[in-house]
């Protein structure tokens, strides 16, 4: 079995990146901004959000250990 450790900032880290994911998507896909300004804010924080995902992915990943 493969076991996978994963601390407390690692954790944090990856809750931020699903913050600004959903936080972009919301605003992509919300009305209350003029057009394009909510584009440019959502593709931001959405696009923020994926590239700051692959970094932390390879790091918890390339954590595990083999019990």
């Amino acid at each position: 079995m493969n076991k996978t450790v994963v601390t407390l900032p690692q954790v944090s880290l990856i809750a931020a990146t699903r913050v600004l994911l959903g936080s972009g998507l919301g605003l992509l896909l919300a009305d209350r901004l003029s057009g394009r300004r909510r584009r440019l804010a959502g593709w931001t924080l959405f696009l923020a959000g994926a590239a700051s995902t692959i970094p932390l992915a390879r790091m918890v990943l390339g954590k595990r250990y083999k019990d």
